[in-house]
């Protein structure tokens, strides 16, 4: 049975909110590409692979924030069967700090063969740059 786009999105929308690194990983393709063309400096704008893009999630950004849930998930299939536009809101808890995250998203997804080829995370870099800035305002006050 052949998967489609919208049920690959589906899945790595779950992988991610329920930070299993390992499923969201399998998801990508091998060349796979995520980038953040919005984003508080410090942050990378992409990064590229399937095993980069594992590393970045084991050793930068889980642990920084969790999600409890996400909202108002919306998916919008295109005229191009291998994209997918979702919008969502990501409630969690930034780690360090126990600050509650509130984000909009934007995600544009390209999917070929069962695998994303490219996911462009359009998030609200203000949000998190107050999140960085309330983790190192912490780290201050802890020296």
């Amino acid at each position: 049975m052949t998967v489609t786009s919208r049920e690959v999105a589906e899945q790595l929308l779950r992988a991610s909110r329920e930070q299993d690194t390992e499923r969201f990983v399998d998801l990508l393709a091998p060349d796979c590409c995520i980038e953040w063309p919005f984003r508080p400096a410090g942050v990378p704008g992409r990064v590229q692979g399937r095993d980069r893009i594992r590393e970045f999630l084991t050793t930068q950004a889980n642990g920084f924030v969790t999600f409890d849930e996400y909202r108002g998930t919306v998916f919008h299939e295109t005229t191009d069967p291998e994209v997918v536009i979702v919008e969502y809101e990501a409630h969690g808890t930034v780690v360090p700090t126990g600050a509650p995250l509130h984000q909009t998203i934007i995600a544009v997804l390209r999917i070929r063969d069962g695998l994303v080829v490219s996911y462009r995370d359009y998030l609200n870099p203000l949000v998190l740059a107050e999140a960085l800035a309330s983790v190192s305002s912490g780290a201050d006050r802890l020296r």
